[in-house]
């Protein structure tokens, strides 16, 4: 005769098949996987699509955008920040808030915009997103996570659901806070190594990645582990992944400046002239999706990272930060380029 138990038991490994068709290309992607991390302001169509051309990530992000205002009137603006090519796959859609109804209905949103999966920021410390609710907020409320989670899934028609978070709010806690998240059966989970209070001012702690895998395995769940921070290279990508033994890694800093660095190579391997040339065609990229859009001051975070670490390459840069298009850019590249370097 079957208990409670077993019936729950039997209930969860029913729940646990219906999730496991909804991992979609997640479970297609070979071990480990190189992600390309979602950042505000930085990864939007023009940076992806450089990435796309000189060295595709196993796995494309956008920014993040706010379901408060995918599901406004003036939903214009959040929708430009969802834009993406036909070179970025799979792309992953990431959003963020605290109302589930409003996840509910930016996921059918998502869904019927072609996107290949959704994530939810759920480790973001902003203190605008983090007044919300939302963002590293909800580590200190894993019932509304558990409802967002829920509401996400119902209306993503399908589409693999996925979270990116820290260890932790002021103490890693890791342990309670990653068994909350596998109780809703996400396709990955991606775990920013370091707390909400630590920010990015300390190093990255490895050894919590190490320990959310040991707790996923205890758990027999089918989610994916990615860890996340101080990763610059693929090379320290599948070092990190072989020590933890998590299913993939998700890079951030190392992407600025170097669109090729999803093929193994590093920023110092290419000739300034080849970097410069990126940079052109980058902002000529920027401009070309965005005029009238977004303001060119946007592309101007990049110029340090493409103009860096070789002669001339300050004065280069402070000239291009006064520039107010990418025509302007390129004729202050060409000057430099025509003067022997």
């Amino acid at each position: 005769m079957f208990g409670i138990s077993d019936i729950l038991r039997d209930i969860r490994y029913l729940f646990i098949g219906w999730v496991i068709m909804e991992m979609g290309f997640w479970k297609k992607l070979k071990k480990p996987i190189i992600a390309q991390a979602p950042m505000a302001n930085v990864t939007d169509a023009a940076f992806r699509q450089m990435f796309a051309k000189y060295g595709k990530p196993d796995v494309f992000f956008t920014e993040f955008v706010s379901t408060e205002a995918l599901c406004s009137k003036g939903k214009e603006n959040a929708l430009l920040d969802l834009m993406y090519g036909r070179g970025e796959r799979p792309i992953v859609a990431q959003i963020f808030g605290s109302k589930p109804e409003l996840f509910y209905t930016s996921a059918k949103m998502l869904k019927k915009l072609g996107f290949d999966g959704i994530d939810i920021n759920m480790g973001c410390p902003d203190k605008n997103v983090e007044r919300q609710g939302a963002g590293a907020a909800l580590i200190k409320n894993p019932a509304l996570a558990h409802k967002i989670i829920e509401a996400t899934h119902k209306g993503a028609g399908g589409l693999p659901v996925s979270v990116k978070t820290r260890i932790g709010y002021t103490t890693d806690t890791t342990e309670e806070w990653l068994s909350h998240l596998l109780e809703c059966e996400l396709a990955a989970i991606t775990l920013h190594a370091r707390t909400r209070k630590e920010m990015s001012d300390v190093p990255a702690h490895w050894d919590a990645v190490s320990r959310a895998v040991g707790i996923r395995n205890k758990e027999k769940s089918e989610t994916l582990i990615l860890g996340n921070g101080d990763v610059e290279t693929v090379k320290e990508a599948r070092e990190k992944a072989r020590e933890t033994g998590c299913d993939g890694i998700m890079l951030g800093r190392g992407m600025f400046g170097n669109p090729w660095v999803f093929t193994g190579t590093l920023l110092e391997e290419k000739s300034p002239k080849e970097r410069l040339m990126a940079m052109c065609e980058h902002a000529r990229l920027f401009e070309a999706l965005f005029r009238g859009k977004k303001n060119f001051a946007v592309m101007k975070k990049h110029f340090k990272a493409y103009a860096s670490d070789f002669d001339g390459a300050k004065e280069l840069r402070m000239k291009c930060m006064k520039t107010e298009n990418a025509d302007e850019v390129w004729e202050k590249v060409e000057m430099f380029l025509s003067n022997g370097i």
